[in-house]
């Protein structure tokens, strides 16, 4: 079978699919018998390609690259987004637009139409998951079609596919996790002697925080990713108002160093655990022993604990970011959906 995708956002994040494709396309036949056919792009800023014969996708990249578009792709095609996640002769739908945490749109209406319509999706895109999983998953399971969200938490480290393929079996008692890159790096400098004004200015020339960092620094992006593990391993009904969310914002350098005499480290640590019958999850600042799974998780770098009946702490640690990075989180869904359903 030739799978035929259709790709929604050409940022960061499908552009990093996109160039995986491209790189490993009889690779990826040779060792998982996967054979593609990228027949559609859509993105409002970069622009539309379509081919019923399948995208040149190092032609893509060539015009992205060049020009920072797509738009002047042979035989453009007038079409939009919905079209292309409804209408169009495609088999799996990849949505990688921005996240929005208010409303889930535009992913939202993208993700719904397509099970609708009885495709498979394959999605990075937090804000769906985080607000709409049970209605998502509910109208996969009638349309018998596959929902696969693992770049939604640590990128294309499998912290998801860990814990529901080869933890399967286990009872997960507890989760705790570093899933923000950003506060993590400004956390570690801060451990190097600079203030939190100075670390974050670091963060933002790297490119790790944005202009506007609020999302990272007080605590929303952990959250939301939070809600994720909360509702799809440990089956809680969680929104993000059910978060004991605080930030980093009011860690001062004098925190850091006190902690550090007393064999303890700060983190901003997402915790989710069983409270009489309740999933309770929280995303705040914590003092953690220097011993501690996660306590040498340094700068940018994710990780999480899950602690289980039958093997106890099993910690996992990887990039939580990246174009290359998340682009592989779609890679490893779509191969899934391939598997499953290839036999």
């Amino acid at each position: 079978m030739v799978w035929k995708i259709g790709l929604i956002g050409f940022g960061n994040v499908g552009q990093g699919f996109i160039r995986i494709l491209a790189k490993k396309k009889e690779e990826l036949k040779r060792r998982y018998g996967f054979e593609y056919k990228v027949l559609a792009v859509s993105d409002p800023i970069k622009g539309n390609a379509y081919s019923d014969d399948g995208l040149d996708l190092n032609q893509i990249l060539r015009l992205l690259d060049e020009k920072g578009n797509i738009r002047n792709y042979p035989g453009y095609k007038k079409f939009d987004s919905i079209q292309l996640a409804r209408e169009m002769d495609i088999d799996i739908v990849v949505e990688a637009t921005p996240t929005n945490l208010e409303t889930g749109e535009p992913g939202l209406s993208h993700i719904r139409n397509a099970l609708e319509s009885g495709r498979h999706v394959a999605t990075s895109n937090k804000g769906p998951i985080a607000l709409a999983y049970r209605e998502l998953v509910s109208i996969a399971e009638k349309k018998n079609v596959i929902l696969r969200f693992e770049g939604t938490v640590m990128s294309g480290t499998p912290a998801l596919n860990l814990a529901r393929e080869s933890l399967a079996g286990c009872d997960i008692l507890d989760v705790e996790g570093i899933l923000n890159g950003t506060t993590n790096f400004i956390l570690t400098e801060m451990e190097k002697g600079s203030s939190y004004e100075k670390a974050l200015k670091k963060a933002q020339e790297m490119g790790y925080a944005e202009t506007d960092p609020t999302a990272d620094v007080e605590g929303w992006d952990a959250a939301v990713k939070t809600v994720i593990i909360a509702n799809t391993l440990m089956n809680g009904n969680i929104t993000i108002k059910d978060v004991e969310r605080e930030g980093i914002t009011k860690i001062a350098l004098e925190d850091v160093k006190n902690a550090l005499k007393n064999n303890m480290r700060i983190k901003l640590l997402a915790c989710i655990h069983r409270e009489n019958n309740k999933v309770k999850v929280s995303v705040k600042p914590t003092e953690i022993p220097l011993d501690h799974p996660l306590a040498n998780v340094m700068d940018v770098l994710n990780a999480i604990t899950f602690t289980t009946d039958n093997l106890g702490k099993v910690t996992l640690i990887g990039p939580g970011a990246g174009r290359i990075e998340t682009g592989q989180a779609i890679l490893t869904d779509v191969l899934y959906i391939h598997r499953i359903l290839s036999g």
